[in-house]
């Protein structure tokens, strides 16, 4: 309850400045002169102020065009908002900014380690809250890529968010993504808590972070996003839906994304049944796992010119 979004913005400060990395905080204002249609629309609920972090690291010297851009899901508290959860297990919604918190970490061992590419971290942070201003079912909201979205329910947000945070990782020049979200339930009925879901829209892209992930010993399974999964997220009054119905739920909330990440080479990580563990194992702590960031890590740190 501490971890408001302004609190991990100071925590990014802090950390940025001990390791002689930039950092940028967007606030309301900016996001709204950028047309931040989508992460404001989450953020309105709530009395605590959004963020959109920005963290980034240059290498010295570098010949290298390469420009790994970090994307995490940052939802400090997510009670779903007007479409609001289940009161069983919503305590667990503290973790919903694992994929944030994992980017920030994995920044923290890049600028230790050095590698030979730019990296940039991007991290929208909102609250989602059912306040008396809390965006509702039906809303129609335009993401800063000039999309329309019918917002259908207000507890699949993190896309949302992270729909204008791709848009703007793309502007700031980034010419690889990788973004990282406690993004669906989907994903936890369907590979449990043992793998985290891989998506891409490019083949090579795929290859690098499971090989990064396999390296790194952390369980990623391949998952599909053929183009005629966007049919699920029809919408009669916007370009699209921001949810499409119960069936392959982690797979159209990917199609979702994808429409954000065009033509760049990008990798999305459904973290949601990976996040966070009920039960300690024996190499691992009960509660936050932080996956994703020795894979992220070691994806900037070996990347080869192809």
């Amino acid at each position: 309850n501490r971890l408001t979004p302004s609190k991990v913005a100071e925590a990014a400060r802090q950390m940025a400045s001990e390791y002689q990395l930039e950092c940028e905080v967007l606030e309301r204002e900016q996001m709204e002169k950028l047309g931040m249609g989508a992460l404001l629309g989450v953020a309105q609920g709530s009395a605590e102020p959004p963020a959109l972090i920005v963290i980034r690291y240059r290498p010295a010297q570098t010949e290298s065009k390469v420009h790994l851009g970090l994307v995490g899901k940052g939802v400090t508290f997510d009670t779903g908002g007007i479409s609001i959860k289940p009161a069983d297990g919503m305590e667990k919604m503290k973790y919903d900014m694992a994929g944030g918190a994992a980017m920030i970490g994995a920044m923290r061992a890049i600028a230790q380690l050095q590698p030979a590419i730019a990296v940039t971290a991007f991290i929208p942070c909102v609250e989602n809250m059912p306040g008396s201003r809390a965006q509702r079912p039906g809303d129609i909201v335009t993401a800063m890529s000039g999309k329309t979205i019918e917002v259908i329910n207000t507890d699949a947000e993190g896309r949302l968010i992270l729909a204008d945070a791709l848009t703007y990782a793309r502007q700031q020049g980034s010419t690889h993504l990788v973004d990282a979200a406690t993004l669906t339930g989907a994903i936890v009925v369907a590979l449990g808590h043992l793998n985290v879901g891989l998506f891409a829209n490019d083949e090579a892209m795929r290859g690098r972070v499971l090989e990064a992930a396999k390296a790194e010993g952390e369980r990623m399974w391949p998952m599909p996003l053929e183009d005629d999964y966007k049919e699920y997220l029809k919408s009669a009054f916007a370009d699209l839906a921001n949810v499409g119905g119960r069936f392959g739920g982690a797979v159209t909330a990917a199609i979702f994304l994808k429409e954000f990440a065009g033509d760049t080479p990008w990798v999305h990580l459904d973290i949601a049944g990976t996040a966070w563990l009920d039960e300690s194992k024996p190499f691992l702590a009960k509660g936050p796992t932080g996956v994703a960031v020795r894979t992220l890590v070691r994806l900037a740190t070996e990347w080869k010119e192809t």
